[in-house]
């Protein structure tokens, strides 16, 4: 578990980078790329746990679908309530104000 919160974390910073606004693709986007990660956090786990390499993959190969769906589901959740998002949004605009006016 701890593994995940950290590699969700670094994900979430990097995702802050981009312009990509509230998209279902930008969802979608980082849905695929938190899977990928997660994923192979998961197989690389339960092979340590089992000591089978096999039993990594087929267990990481099971989880894949289901979290794709419900990590959308909760992006898109997160999203809609706005949580830290506001002061993003009013940052954006204010540097948008300022290149504007630096532009002239």
């Amino acid at each position: 578990m701890l593994t995940k919160m950290v590699l969700y974390y670094a994900h979430e910073r990097v995702w802050l980078r981009f312009e990509l606004g509230n998209s279902k693709t930008r969802h979608l986007i980082k849905t695929i790329t938190w899977r990928f990660i997660g994923t192979i956090d998961t197989i690389i786990l339960s092979w340590i746990i089992s000591g089978n390499p096999m039993t990594g993959l087929k267990i990481g190969a099971a989880e894949v679908f289901t979290k794709m769906i419900l990590y959308y589901l909760h992006e898109r959740a997160w999203y809609k309530i706005n949580y830290g998002l506001d002061n993003r949004h009013k940052l954006k605009k204010w540097k948008k104000i300022l290149q504007r006016t630096n532009l002239k």
